[in-house]
């Protein structure tokens, strides 16, 4: 409810009046149908191809198969293993983007960098306005194995070279740090937002009971990150679950198949013309999307 105002002049205090409820729908109605158009009806439409017949399933009278194609792609080793495959990078991904992004947050917002912070700021977000695919193309290069700069540096400097993206003990590490160069600076900067809006007082008043750093971060700080984190991590879940132009550009799925994430491989489904199975490995890439964000936003929940 509005606090009351008092009007002009002498006279009782009246409640601040609320806009037309047309003025409401007029700045809702058209983000909504953008919505509807681009968002909420291309996932029906691909929930609706995931059960005709891929011969058909482009055509106006598609032949409807119900669950055939999900039984299919369950039936299929290559689609399990790419599912555990993407599982297992997205827990990675994720760990390791919130992890560094908070710690360098940290760092930006502490006092150690003094007149070097918009540098540091400037550093870290420059990737993220990168164009993805150019920027891949460079690591691309980096990683080569004749003639990248890394394995140079590291022979150079009589140390062991690095597999890089022809390994599949590496070809995994080569991508993590490739994505996480790409977009940690986005998550900084919500963490930079939220540590300005925290309160400064409880950090002092731990510090006058004689709490020692890893306390004072714990059940002082942390608590008060909880918003940040929370965006984070439903934001990088969503975002490295559909992994998809970094292994486009870097590898192709390979070696050994080893970087072939669930998109990647819906994507070379869907290049064979096998349209009704990849878009049930769509649908059921939605469904974990939506499952594993409620239930991070489950677990971040403030309990009483």
């Amino acid at each position: 409810m509005n606090p009351p105002v008092r009007a002009a002049g002498v006279g009782p205090l009246r409640p601040d009046p609320l806009p037309p409820i047309g003025v409401f729908w007029l700045f809702v109605l058209p983000f909504a149908a953008l919505t509807v158009v681009f968002g909420v009806w291309p996932i029906v439409l691909s929930i609706q191809t995931s059960m005709t017949a891929s011969a058909t399933a482009l055509k106006p009278n598609a032949t409807w198969v119900g669950l055939a194609n999900y039984a299919s792609i369950f039936a299929d080793p290559v689609f399990l293993a790419s599912l555990g495959r993407t599982l297992y990078y997205t827990t990675l991904a994720v760990v390791s983007t919130i992890v560094l992004s908070l710690l360098y947050a940290l760092l930006l917002h502490s006092v150690w960098v003094g007149k070097w912070r918009t540098f540091f700021k400037v550093a870290v977000f420059l990737p993220v306005v990168t164009p993805d695919i150019a920027g891949y193309v460079v690591w691309r290069w980096l990683f080569d194995q004749s003639f990248g700069a890394i394995n140079v540096g590291l022979t150079y400097l009589n140390l062991p070279t690095f597999g890089g993206l022809a390994s599949t003990q590496t070809v995994i590490t080569a991508v993590l740090i490739a994505e996480l160069w790409h977009h940690v600076g986005f998550y900084v900067v919500i963490f930079l937002a939220n540590l300005a809006l925290c309160d400064r007082s409880q950090w002092e008043a731990a510090e006058i009971d004689g709490a020692g750093p890893w306390l004072k971060f714990w059940h002082v700080l942390l608590p008060q990150l909880r918003p940040a984190l929370l965006v984070n991590s439903v934001y990088a879940l969503i975002q490295y679950l559909k992994t998809f132009t970094v292994v486009a550009v870097m590898t192709k799925g390979g070696p050994n198949d080893s970087t072939n994430f669930l998109s990647y491989y819906a994507y070379q489904l869907f290049d064979q013309g096998r349209y009704g199975e990849a878009t049930a490995m769509a649908s059921v890439l939605f469904a974990i999307v939506i499952v594993l964000a409620l239930a991070v936003m489950y677990l971040q929940k403030p309990r009483p």
